[in-house]
């Protein structure tokens, strides 16, 4: 049975950092891509925020909105992904959730509020 689930949200400052953890079970996560989306306050759709392909293409894409300042990276040893967010917004407020093709998990709030 296939299962994500999401930490690591919380309460940061503007230009704080977080990192998210996802925790893949039920499959090798290096097996595949994965994908970071988040769904902000009052928006229907989520937004994708990053993605790292499979551990035969391990090649890495961001939304432009969060580049160079987002970073996602894996664990393949604990079947874990990451996103490690840097210089924090306002706008960057939402609910962050990991993917995998239509796999979610729960989803981990992030807050970003002086």
């Amino acid at each position: 049975q296939v299962q994500l689930v999401e930490s690591g949200g919380g309460v940061v400052q503007p230009g704080g950092s977080l990192r998210l953890s996802c925790s893949a079970s039920g499959f090798t996560a290096s097996d595949y891509s994965m994908r970071w989306y988040r769904q902000a306050p009052g928006k229907e759709e989520r937004e994708f925020v990053a993605a790292i392909g499979s551990k035969v293409v391990p090649t890495t894409h961001y939304a432009d909105s969060v580049q160079g300042r987002f970073t996602i990276a894996r664990d393949n040893d604990r079947n874990m992904v990451y996103l490690e967010m840097n210089s924090l917004k306002p706008e960057d407020t939402a609910v962050y959730y990991c993917s995998r093709n239509h796999f979610w998990g729960q989803g981990t709030q992030v807050t970003v509020s002086s």
